[in-house]
């Protein structure tokens, strides 16, 4: 990682899906989290180091970019992800929708667990496992995504096996 002066070091980013449900096992879930990051990326707001898409979680590592901010970039994210695929369902499942209804004063549906983690990668080494585990995560025994963490699509181990950027989306950390 370049020793560059920034607002904000990189993080590794978790958010769950309400009630660990399988809501991002269907690609076109999926897609809606990738084409948020790179949203965010091409407005400049974000740099994404790693990513993997899981069922029920995703795990990122990006770094919000001077003059941002992080708890309103998050807020963003999480707020226009979990629209998106409510308008998904509504027009798809309906009825996997009322999945996700919920009794609280300031919304009638919940796609995110309210608790997301944001934790500041302050060396190399901690950045290196942190990436590490999201490359291994679909290769664990209870998901058994892929047989190896790069044939998983979504998720950036393609990236830093191959070079190969499918989706855009992707700056290496050591660039």
């Amino acid at each position: 990682m370049a020793d560059i002066n920034f607002d904000y070091h990189p993080q590794f980013f978790t958010a769950t899906i309400l009630e660990w449900k399988h809501l991002l096992k269907p690609d076109n879930f999926k897609d809606i989290i990738i084409n948020s990051l790179l949203f965010l990326k091409n407005e400049k707001s974000i740099v994404v180091y790693g990513f993997v898409i899981m069922p029920n979680h995703i795990h990122l590592i990006w770094q919000i970019q001077d003059g941002f901010i992080k708890e309103k970039i998050q807020q963003r994210f999480l707020k226009f992800t979990g629209q998106q695929m409510k308008f998904e369902l509504a027009n798809t499942n309906p009825e996997k929708l009322e999945e996700y209804r919920v009794n609280a004063k300031d919304r009638e549906y919940q796609i995110w667990e309210r608790n997301s983690l944001s934790i500041d990668l302050w060396t190399q080494a901690v950045f290196i496992q942190k990436l590490d585990y999201i490359h291994n995560n679909p290769l664990q025994d209870n998901w058994k995504l892929a047989e190896y963490a790069e044939d998983y699509k979504y998720s950036s181990a393609k990236f830093y096996e191959t070079g190969y950027d499918e989706f855009g989306l992707l700056t290496h950390y050591a660039s």
